[in-house]
């Protein structure tokens, strides 16, 4: 007599099924021979389909009615846009890089319906390059005071009351009373302030050349955003952006290098804090349905060990006088070229451990190396939450802690792309954290200087090009969220700031119904 075969198809992770209830199927071995029965096989492959989607992100979320109606119109405008780039195999805008494809993104459905949708928080941005190109440029750049000079065909910009002697300084506005130079001043500091550029990829065809492009317009925004007037209405527009863009709530990372003024003095980081604050409170006092922000200290990470020193100093005195407002610190700048984590950790573990660490980690495409490595040294020290993270996927051991110890990966798609590490969406890392469920929120790095406005492009690339073509609202709905759940408000605030999101979050899928 034929023996008896036991099948239990179960998925082990960390030794637990996925399947709640495993399905056993008896089987004889002569049965073994043929393919299950055709009952049998759609059955399981339901169930795998139906588990692989309550696994990934937001995937445990209930739609009520309202949401679904909501779903229903949102995922027919993603599969129109799916099925088109998948039937020409060369529309589709994710797998192209984002600056050749800006006013297609801005014209998709999809997009539309991203841009009108409540989306929580930023959690990694940095202070100077959030703004739009067009405010920048016609509106920082026109201010009384500035010159322009030209030192070996790269243009520099300062406020002054009386220009020093280091430069064939111009008064920018008398320039601009000629139309033809004018017309030729304004192209060349558009080019300076912008990554923006007609062959993206030849032209930032490494991680280092774009990275070099990326630097020299900080370089050359330096004095034009660090003058006092000018540091005040750039974070006041940083943040009108934001809100324009339906993002409720900021963590800004912030330099706080120097700021100066016409009349010869410097101020430092307890004055720019200070600052930075009450603009912020103007801001709320004047929207009052924008939740606030708060300020990550992150200076440059290209430092000796006494520069360091001061660093912590200063992050020691800001969180003093300023507890609510300063969140906590990072060390920002290309990875590669910068000092590791290891360079500083003896300093950095012993930091008060009320100080949070939200450091950056892994923004390379290196595995193994010192950059990548530093994602090891961001958990030592107790990071709360991960800037980039973009090597995570390649260290098993750390995903998982990040996993049981919910540290959110602060995912920026176009930065990535931006910035060299990947051509197309499709392929990037961050489709694993998606579709694992692990902690993630999605955020916008530097958008102003690619192009960007807000929050809504990075939502669209990594809905439409990370994340599954099954990804749905509730994906969307679970990201909007953990921007808060993840923020670095306290207990108390993060309710308040979930129940005034789900005011807005209720109108909007109601309006989405609507259209349905």
């Amino acid at each position: 007599m034929a023996g008896l075969v036991l099948l239990t198809l179960a998925i082990l992770i960390c030794g637990e099924a996925i399947f709640a209830n495993p399905i056993e199927i008896t089987l004889t071995r002569r049965h073994l021979r043929k393919p299950p029965r055709e009952n049998t096989y759609w059955q399981l492959r339901r169930q795998l389909l139906m588990d692989e989607k309550r696994q990934s992100l937001g995937g445990e979320l209930e739609l009520n009615p309202i949401e679904a109606r909501a779903n229903q119109v949102l995922m027919a405008a993603k599969s129109r846009e799916i099925h088109d780039g998948f039937i020409t195999g060369n529309t589709f805008l994710p797998s192209h890089n984002f600056m050749e494809v800006i006013p297609q993104i801005e014209k998709s459905e999809v997009f539309k319906i991203l841009r009108d949708m409540p989306k929580g928080a930023v959690l990694h941005a940095h202070e100077s390059a959030i703004a739009s190109l067009d405010y920048r440029l016609h509106n920082l750049t026109y201010r009384e005071h500035l010159y322009v000079c030209d030192v070996n065909n790269t243009l520099r910009l300062k406020f002054f009351n009386q220009t020093d002697n280091d430069c064939d300084w111009q008064l920018l506005s008398e320039i601009r009373k000629d139309p033809a130079q004018a017309e030729a001043i304004n192209e060349r500091i558009r080019r300076a302030l912008t990554m923006i550029t007609k062959d993206p990829r030849n032209v930032y065809n490494t991680v280092n050349k774009a990275w070099e492009k990326f630097n020299s317009i900080f370089a050359f925004m330096r004095h034009l955003v660090s003058y006092r007037p000018n540091y005040e209405e750039l974070f006041y527009r940083n943040l009108q952006e934001l809100y324009e863009d339906n993002v409720m709530y900021a963590e800004i990372r912030a330099t706080l290098s120097s700021m100066y003024d016409l009349n010869g003095n410097t101020y430092g980081p307890m004055e720019m804090v200070q600052m930075l604050k009450n603009v912020t409170d103007r801001f709320v006092k004047d929207h009052p349905d924008f939740i606030g922000a708060k300020i990550i200290y992150a200076p440059t990470r290209l430092v000796n060990q006494s520069r360091m020193d001061y660093y912590l100093k200063t992050l020691a005195q800001l969180r003093q006088l300023y507890p609510d407002f300063v969140a906590g610190f990072d060390l920002v700048g290309q990875e590669d070229k910068g000092k590791p984590l290891t360079e500083f950790a003896d300093k950095l573990k012993f930091v008060d451990p009320n100080i949070r660490f939200f450091f950056h980690a892994g923004e390379t495409n290196w595995n193994g190396g010192i950059t990548d490595l530093n994602l090891f040294d961001a958990f030592l020290l107790n990071t709360r939450r991960i800037g980039h993270g973009y090597a995570l996927t390649k260290h098993p051991l750390l995903w998982k802690f990040a996993q049981q110890r919910n540290i959110a990966v602060e995912v920026c798609p176009i930065s990535n792309q931006v910035l060299g590490l990947v051509e197309d969406m499709r392929n990037h890392p961050a489709a694993s954290l998606f579709a694992s469920g692990s902690p993630v929120v999605v955020s916008n790095d530097d958008p102003g200087l690619w192009g960007a406005q807000g929050l809504t492009y990075d939502f669209y690339e990594a809905f439409m090009g990370i994340m599954s073509a099954n990804a749905d609202l509730r994906s969307l709905k679970k990201l909007a969220m953990n921007s808060l759940i993840y923020s670095s408000m306290n207990r108390q605030e993060k309710k308040n700031a979930l129940d005034r999101w789900q005011v807005k979050w209720d109108a909007f899928v109601a309006k989405q119904a609507r259209s349905a």
